[in-house]
C-alpha cells in the first residue's frame, strides 16, 4: 500500500546539535504509527519538521504523492496534515460548539455577516457537531470549555484538528497531563477514529503506544534505531537498551 506520508531523510541540526538525523519513516492508510524514544531524542522536532513549523536541514517530505518539503505549515494543512499539541489551546471563555465553529469556518473561509451569529449557519454547526460526535463530546456542547475537564478539553482540541478536514492526524503527546481514567478515554477516541484518519502518535504512556500503534519507530539521539510491530519493538534487544533508565516498554 502506497504511504500516505512519508519521510525520507529527514535532518535538522542547530549548530553542532544533530536534533534528527536522516529520518526516514512512512504512515499508510488507516494505520497508527507511533515514534518513541527516550526524553530529548528528537520526537517534538521530528513532528514539528513534517508540519512545516521547523525547517528542515536535509530530508524530504512527500504527502499523499506531492513534495510538501518547501510547503508553508498553512499549506501542509490544507493538503491534508493535522497536528495537535502537547498543550491545550482551546478559548475558554467560548462554548464547546463555538471552539469547533470557529475552525470550521477557518477552514472553509467563511465570511459572516455582524448580525448572523455563527452558531446559526445550520451547515457549519452541522460539521461542527460532527467532528464533536467523533471525539464523544456531543452531550457537552454547550458548556463552557474553560468548565470541561483537562481530558475533555484535549478531546475538544481533537475535535478542533478534524475541523481541517486532515488524511493524516500529527499528535503531539495527547495523553499530556491526563490521569488513567481520561488517558483510557483519550484511547478508546483515538482507536474510533483510525478507521478515517492515518495518524502518526509521539507519547510517552507506552500502555496507551501500546494499546493503540501498529508500527513503532524507535528514536534515539534523532536517530531510528528500530522499526517494526509493537510484538518486535517488545522482543528487540535494542528498543530495550535505548529505554534502560528511562521509560519502561509494558511487558
Amino acid at each position: 500500500m502506497k504511504p500516505l506520508l512519508s519521510v525520507q531523510g529527514l535532518v535538522k541540526r542547530y549548530g553542532a546539535l544533530l536534533v534528527t538525523d536522516a529520518v526516514d519513516l512512512d504512515i499508510r492508510a488507516g494505520e497508527v504509527h507511533a515514534v518513541i524514544g527516550p526524553n530529548g531524542a528528537g520526537k517534538t522536532t521530528l513532528i514539528n519538521q513534517i508540519a512545516g513549523e521547523v525547517r528542515s536541514d536535509a530530508g524530504r517530505i512527500w504527502l499523499d504523492g506531492q513534495d510538501v518539503t518547501p510547503w508553508s505549515v498553512a499549506a501542509r494543512a490544507q493538503a491534508g496534515l493535522g497536528r495537535s499539541y502537547q498543550i491545550t489551546s482551546v478559548i475558554a471563555e467560548f462554548s464547546v460548539l463555538e471552539n469547533v465553529l470557529l475552525a470550521v469556518q477557518a477552514v472553509r473561509g467563511h465570511n459572516f455577516r455582524f448580525w448572523q451569529p455563527v452558531t446559526r449557519t445550520a451547515g457549519l454547526v452541522e460539521a461542527a457537531d460532527r467532528y464533536l460526535s467523533l471525539v464523544g463530546l456531543s452531550g457537552v456542547r454547550r458548556r463552557t470549555a474553560g468548565l470541561l475537564s483537562y481530558g475533555q478539553q484535549r478531546q475538544l482540541e481533537l475535535a478542533m484538528t478534524l475541523a481541517i478536514e486532515p488524511e493524516v492526524l500529527l499528535l503531539d503527546e495527547p495523553m499530556a497531563g491526563l490521569g488513567p481514567t481520561e488517558t483510557q478515554q483519550m484511547v478508546e477516541v483515538l482507536q474510533g477514529l483510525r478507521a478515517r484518519y492515518a495518524m502518526l502518535l509521539v507519547e510517552h504512556d507506552m500502555q496507551a503506544v501500546f494499546a493503540l500503534a501498529d508500527r513503532m519507530s524507535v528514536l534515539v539521539y534523532g536517530k531510528v534505531v528500530f522499526c517494526g510491530s509493537p510484538a518486535e519493538v517488545r522482543e528487540s534487544a535494542i528498543v530495550r537498551e535505548a529505554y534502560l533508565g528511562d521509560e519502561e516498554i509494558p511487558a
